[in-house]
């Protein structure tokens, strides 16, 4: 049990220390961040969306050719 209060203890500091050097580091202020984090959050969702949509309609391409009569 002292074990693993010993462990919880060092994994807080740990945590906390993490968390107080991330915030001394970080390059912008939160608010300047946040939107950053969003802007290319959503610029990833975007590309995401238009690499889906550009794969469906090959694949229904395919599709379609593979389920037209063949000529012989």
């Amino acid at each position: 049990m002292r074990r693993m209060m010993a462990y919880m203890a060092g994994a807080l500091t740990g945590a906390l220390v993490g968390a107080a050097i991330a915030l001394l580091f970080a390059p912008l202020p939160g608010k300047e961040l946040q939107a950053r984090i969003n802007q290319r959050f959503n610029e990833l969702r975007d590309e995401l969306r238009q690499a889906y949509e550009t794969r469906l309609s090959q694949l229904e391409a395919e599709f379609e050719a593979l389920r037209a009569p063949r000529s012989k």
